[in-house]
């Protein structure tokens, strides 16, 4: 009798075993039906919306075109003391000889100039200058020099056996290796090997300040003509690079332009978050921009100003206008409807620059003034190319979407409410404010972030209309995009922007809650 139990009690926990495996299996093919119903949405969301503000991010802070274009420098500058006042030794000049052949012949120069550019007024020529004649030094004495010595030092194998051997040991000749990595990162950018090509200037003048300096040399196949070499270094003839580069522009001697290359040289900045708030990083640390050139906090404050302005004008002129249409019969609501949304089929350029006919200073709104003798001919109003034009234009386009929730809201609201209030003896106004509404509340919530979030991102309208006192923060991001290519300030501006709205969303959840937003 106990054996069958037994058995019965087996049978009952392995079906009991099954069927969990069952309902196991049953709901992982269920997350995976809804997983893959989701996943377009979720790709399209991470590709068009996760993945942007990520790079603008990354590029905020990214700072590595200093570091790679200028390896060797940015190592020696170490060594270097900007409070000194003077311009680095010839050991820096010499490092900066090796980059600055590499990145002229593969045409980084001119970037790094004008990424260092936007920090120091002047570097960019300094590097344009320079990458046209860093090839042409007088640095081709060391080259005739030591093919005189021994012609094997100008086969392309000696160099290639003298690589492998620095690999190994980098020591035994350091500014040789460096410069021989450099080079060798240029061949393999045209497509070229160090076997099969003839060495360069730059290589033989690293040679020549190593074996100059002491440095050991290396073992094996090339000791002898090593020993010959080392032997004969002392009575070379020699040129400075610092004065090879001091010939080109004076300004190489400036330590500010070294400076500025030291400041820069991590990989990550904070510099453009220090500009994008009026400082900047400088050679001496963080300072504040100069007064004159102080502007950005200023159009961050016109942005969140204005656009509070243009909402606060929405919600007055689009809550009568949606009350109208939520009360009108349904035919009458509908046709008046079609006039709300009307500006939608018209392009924003062309609404904008309807307004710059209407508002200027000989426009329709000025001369429909001076018929109607409102004003006098010499008192025309100003209302174009400042931040009056801008709220105007700008509350116009807007307009529809503070409308569109408004009127969602309201015709959720029954009228019967209000009937019910009058009955009670309340008057219209009284039965307005404390039943209707409170009711409407969160339409005007929906309309305001709608209206809000999108007026402090436009930057068309206020290019326009704006002049220099109506222009937002955007007109400034989507300038440094487009014209003046600095990608990493816009990018930190726009950085900017986004914490703030994010964070005057986070007050707005906490002041009226966005729970209570609704859009019907």
């Amino acid at each position: 009798m106990s054996d069958t139990v037994e058995s019965a009690d087996q049978i009952s926990g392995e079906g009991s075993r099954e069927l969990k495996r069952s309902l196991a299996r049953a709901l992982r093919a269920q997350k995976m039906r809804a997983l893959a119903m989701i996943a377009p949405l979720l790709i399209f969301i991470l590709v068009t919306f996760i993945a942007p503000i990520a790079d603008m991010l990354f590029r905020s802070v990214e700072n590595e075109i200093v570091s790679d274009t200028l390896p060797l420098t940015v190592k020696a500058l170490d060594d270097w003391d900007y409070s000194s006042g003077q311009a680095p030794s010839e050991k820096v000049f010499a490092a900066f000889y090796y980059d600055m052949y590499v990145a002229s012949e593969l045409k980084e120069h001119t970037r790094l100039g004008s990424r260092l550019n936007y920090e120091t007024t002047g570097i960019s020529s300094l590097f344009r200058k320079s990458g046209r004649r860093v090839d042409r030094f007088d640095t081709d004495i060391y080259t005739k020099q030591f093919t005189a010595l021994d012609p094997a030092w100008a086969a392309p194998a000696t160099w290639e056996t003298l690589a492998g051997a620095l690999e190994e040991t980098p020591d035994a000749l350091p500014e040789t290796a460096g410069a021989l990595k450099d080079y060798e990162h240029m061949l393999k950018a045209d497509g070229k090997t160090l076997a099969k090509t003839k060495p360069v200037d730059m290589l033989f003048t690293a040679l020549y300040r190593d074996l100059a300096a002491g440095a050991p040399g290396p073992e094996g196949t090339l000791a002898p003509i090593f020993a010959q070499a080392k032997a004969a270094v002392g009575s070379f003839e020699t040129v400075s690079i610092r004065d090879q580069f001091s010939a080109i522009d004076k300004g190489w001697l400036d330590p500010e332009v070294w400076g500025t290359i030291k400041a820069y040289a991590p990989k990550f900045t904070p510099g453009y978050f220090l500009t994008a708030i009026d400082y900047k990083l400088t050679p001496h640390g963080i300072e504040k921009q100069p007064e004159d050139q102080q502007v950005y906090l200023k159009l961050f404050w016109r942005t969140l100003v204005m656009s509070l302005a243009i909402t606060v004008s929405c919600i007055l002129l689009g809550y009568p206008v949606a009350y109208l249409l939520a009360n009108l019969p349904m035919r009458t609501s509908n046709l008046l409807m079609i006039l709300v949304l009307l500006p939608f089929w018209t392009s924003l350029l062309v609404r904008t620059s309807a307004w710059k006919v209407l508002l200027q200073n000989q426009g329709v709104i000025n001369d429909l003034l001076v018929w109607a003798h409102i004003i006098g001919e010499d008192g025309r109003l100003a209302l174009i190319n400042n931040q009056t034009g801008t709220i105007i234009a700008m509350t116009h386009i807007l307009l529809p979407f503070m409308i569109l929730p408004l009127y969602s809201v309201m015709q959720t609201i029954p009228p019967t409410y209000v009937r019910a209030a009058k009955s009670l003896g309340a008057t219209d106004w009284t039965a307005f404010w404390r039943v209707y509404f409170p009711q409407s509340v969160p339409g005007i919530g929906a309309g305001s972030i709608l209206v809000f979030i999108l007026a402090i991102g436009y930057y068309i309208t206020p290019e326009l209309v704006g002049g220099t006192s109506g222009i937002f923060i955007s007109n400034r991001i989507a300038y440094h995009i487009s014209s003046s290519l600095n990608w990493g300030l816009a990018a930190a501006l726009g950085s900017i922007l986004l914490a703030a709205v994010m964070l005057l969303y986070w007050a707005y959840d906490k002041i009226v809650g966005i729970d209570n937003v609704k859009l019907g």
